[in-house]
């Protein structure tokens, strides 16, 4: 029976690539490739020659059949994606539970991944943080996955491309009020850069200034909540006037929320009822 390698590569520049990583792509029997072009070149760089095989996230069913089909007669295979470790935001975990549900051995060769190194950059809370990988384009799903990130303490790692960067930017200013946010580009390449600044300030940025390279957002936590400063009837009233003045009941009271302490849907609830009353 063969054996799958996990091979982290390189982010953006190839000499972080391992000795122990170029030894297992030169020992196996074949590369299970997430870009065969990409992975490609990787090995020109190395000066390998291996049989290449595509498994990318539309086709990772089939793919994981073939290659597991393989592994049991006997060949050894290393997983790669095009920078960093597989299955992270990447191909490759519907092969490894394959591996594991027919006991085949999967062994890892850690490499780079851009999540570890952005939170160290960030200079944001490291002692306990949480991946969220890409906001889906859906815009209910976007709400509703950054709604349950509200009351969330850890640091929040995002991966966004440089065409969707305002829009996630704006979507994280609105549903996190304005935090601090480490913006990481391009990380180890020639224009890599890490810039420490607010969510507000990055959304004036960007709104001037077409964002280029590949992004990792470092989000500060929601701060520990020191008890609300009104009581839930005189929160109420701040989001009956909030609507008063011309905000939307939701709007009002989520602002409310931000500055009671209190739950939006509970203020919204009461604001709602409260209206009913007075028809």
């Amino acid at each position: 029976m063969g054996r799958l390698y996990l091979v982290g590569t390189p982010i953006g520049n190839l000499g972080d690539l391992s000795p122990r990583a170029a030894q297992v792509l030169e020992e196996v029997d074949f590369i299970a490739a997430e870009d065969t072009r990409v992975t490609l070149k990787l090995l020109n760089h190395l000066g390998l020659k291996k049989p290449l095989v595509s498994c990318h996230e539309h086709n990772i069913r089939q793919a994981a059949g073939a290659i597991t089909g393989r592994l049991l007669a006997g060949e050894d295979c290393a997983i790669v994606t095009d920078a960093g470790m597989p299955c992270i935001s990447d191909p490759g975990e519907q092969l490894v539970d394959a591996c594991h549900r027919l006991g085949i051995p999967v062994l890892a060769v850690p490499g780079p991944t851009a999540i570890a190194t952005a939170v160290a950059l960030s200079g944001l809370a490291t002692s306990r943080f949480t991946f969220e990988g890409f906001l889906s384009v859906n815009r209910a799903s976007r709400r509703e996955h950054l709604a349950s990130l509200q009351d969330e303490r850890r640091t929040m790692v995002f991966y966004e491309a440089p065409h969707k960067l305002l829009r996630t930017l704006e979507d994280l200013l609105d549903a996190f009020g304005d935090r601090e946010i480490a913006l990481c580009r391009e990380l180890t390449k020639v224009h890599e850069e890490t810039v420490r600044t607010t969510l507000s300030a990055a959304v004036d940025f960007y709104r001037e200034t077409a964002p280029r390279g590949e992004f990792v957002l470092v989000v500060a936590g929601a701060k520990p909540p020191e008890g609300p400063a009104l009581t839930f009837e005189e929160a109420v009233d701040l989001c009956r006037a909030l609507a008063d003045g011309g905000l939307p009941p939701a709007q009002a009271a989520k602002q409310a929320a931000r500055e009671s302490g209190y739950k939006r849907a509970d203020l919204y609830k009461a604001l709602l009822a409260a209206g009913t009353e007075n028809e």
